[in-house]
């Protein structure tokens, strides 16, 4: 079996290559409907734009020269995206468009392949070769074949047999299997000399997203960013010298069965100038890149999206504390609670940024005392406008912690409630940082007595800014009233 299946792959591949190379044939050649069939390949194509989405989905601009017979014929669009949505194709003639009519259109995706081409012949004659050990000749065997389940099963002459070692001769590829997808148009036509056609359709399989590569100065002061854009084509087709755009926002899409995939690029920290035009489209924006790319199948390619230099960034060291505390006294404190770090900045123009950036990640990262980059985090962010401010989360603090404990709790009445908390930081680092403290508060509160300043940050929050000196310890000790 090992021997008859390589040289059955080899044959078939011998049959697909010219069907996949060559030009439009003949206007005599026929089609399964009996009229004139025009095929057309990707050498016909003078031109090809791309628009991808965030959501696995391309928009896909397929310009062709061609020459079509005049009366109805078969056009046959070869090379197309075999994650294309057939409901969503559609094909206009650019030249006199009035002059190009569809009456019938199909999507043909029979791949020819060696298990389909074996059971297209179950019950056809076949001819095996094979050698003949003795005199070391091919011997031709005419066969029938009548089975191919779990393998071929011949009749040759008066016997039934299977595990021929022989090779496969077929004598044609039959008509209703094709070498790749295509796209088949029964057409009416009245222009008999060469024109453009473009077709359009959508495709599953290419997606693409924003990756960051934020890089903070000594003192976490300020930062330089770079962005890149990320495509990942697993499509079924490649895109050679494409017009490519981005559209960055959440379209909505109807499926019956979503299909996700996701490749993975690290951005580079290589300078490159900005390549896209950026401008608001509908409630999306789009990206328009100001060259031709080829994207290939089954490619991950990466395309600088922009760079800014001393970006003002701000760090902030951030403790939660836990709401449950509030609905009764707990014995034991908390210990050893961790410390959230975020960087953040904004996105203006006067930062030296103000391009609204599309959702993606950022990494984040700084050098080291002996100047080597090091990762210190990464967070996904959401499309961010102009003006607006990008907040990364890169992990949690190693060496400020809490401890947090509940000092009292009063029942006053049926609805009304009074508690005391004791927040202790301890700070183990070389320098004085300051912790921002968000308590969580329920019901309708008031603040009895704090040793910190604080504020309202929202309806059930309050919120302590507590500087902390190196190698000390700072207490927060407040006392709350609530009804609810």
């Amino acid at each position: 079996m090992r021997t008859a299946f390589f040289p059955l792959c080899a044959f078939c591949a011998a049959l697909a290559l010219p069907v996949a190379a060559s030009g439009a044939p003949a206007p005599s050649e026929r089609g399964v409907t009996g009229s004139a069939m025009v095929a057309s390949t990707v050498r016909d194509q003078t031109e090809v734009s791309l628009t991808v989405y965030n959501n696995n989905l391309g928009l896909v601009k397929d310009q062709r020269e061609l020459t079509l017979p005049r009366g109805s014929g078969e056009l046959r669009f070869m090379d197309v995206a075999s994650g294309i949505i057939p409901a969503s194709v559609s094909i206009k003639s650019l030249t006199a468009p009035e002059s190009l009519r569809v009456l019938e259109q199909n999507y043909e995706y029979d791949l020819l392949n060696p298990q389909k081409l074996m059971d297209k012949y179950v019950g056809k004659e076949v001819r095996l070769y094979q050698k003949n050990p003795y005199n070391e000749r091919e011997e031709i065997v005419s066969a029938t074949l009548l089975s191919n389940n779990g393998g071929p099963v011949y009749k040759i002459g008066d016997g039934i047999t299977f595990g021929h070692p022989g090779r496969v001769i077929f004598p044609g590829v039959p008509e209703n299997l094709i070498s790749q997808p295509t796209l088949v148009w029964l057409i009416d036509n009245d222009l008999a000399r060469p024109r453009k056609v473009e077709a359009s359709y959508l495709t599953n399989g290419i997606s693409w997203r924003a990756d960051y590569v934020l890089t903070l100065n000594d003192k976490d002061t300020m930062a330089d960013l770079a962005g890149w854009v990320t495509i990942d084509n697993r499509s079924g087709a490649g895109y050679r010298n494409a017009r490519l755009k981005l559209v960055a926002g959440d379209v909505n899409l109807v499926r019956e069965e979503p299909r996700y995939r996701d490749g993975m690029l690290k951005a580079a920290m290589a300078e490159a100038a900005p390549q896209f035009r950026e401008e608001a489209f509908f409630e999306y924006h789009i990206y328009t890149l100001e060259r031709t790319s080829t994207i290939k199948d089954n490619q991950t390619k990466q395309i600088s999206l922009l760079r800014a230099g001393s970006v003002p960034v701000r760090k902030e060291l951030l403790f939660r504390g836990g709401r449950n505390y509030f609905f009764g006294l707990h014995g034991e404190p908390e210990r050893n609670l961790k410390v959230g770090v975020f960087v953040e900045l904004e996105n203006r123009k006067e930062h030296n940024l103000g391009m609204p950036l599309p959702k993606g990640t950022v990494r984040v990262y700084k050098q080291d005392n002996d100047g080597s980059l090091q990762f210190v985090g990464e967070d996904a962010i959401d499309h961010t406008p102009r003006d607006e401010k990008v907040r990364v989360r890169l992990g949690e603090a190693f060496d400020v912690v809490v401890n947090r404990k509940q000092t009292d709790w009063k029942k006053l009445a049926s609805d009304t409630y009074e508690a005391a908390f004791e927040i202790s930081i301890r700070n183990h680092k070389k320098e004085d940082v300051t912790v921002r403290v968000v308590e969580p508060v329920p019901g309708d509160w008031t603040m009895l007595s704090s040793s910190h300043p604080w504020k309202k940050g929202d309806a059930f929050a309050a919120e302590f800014s507590i500087p902390v000196p190196k190698d000390k310890e700072a207490k927060l000790v407040y006392r709350v009233r609530m009804r609810y």
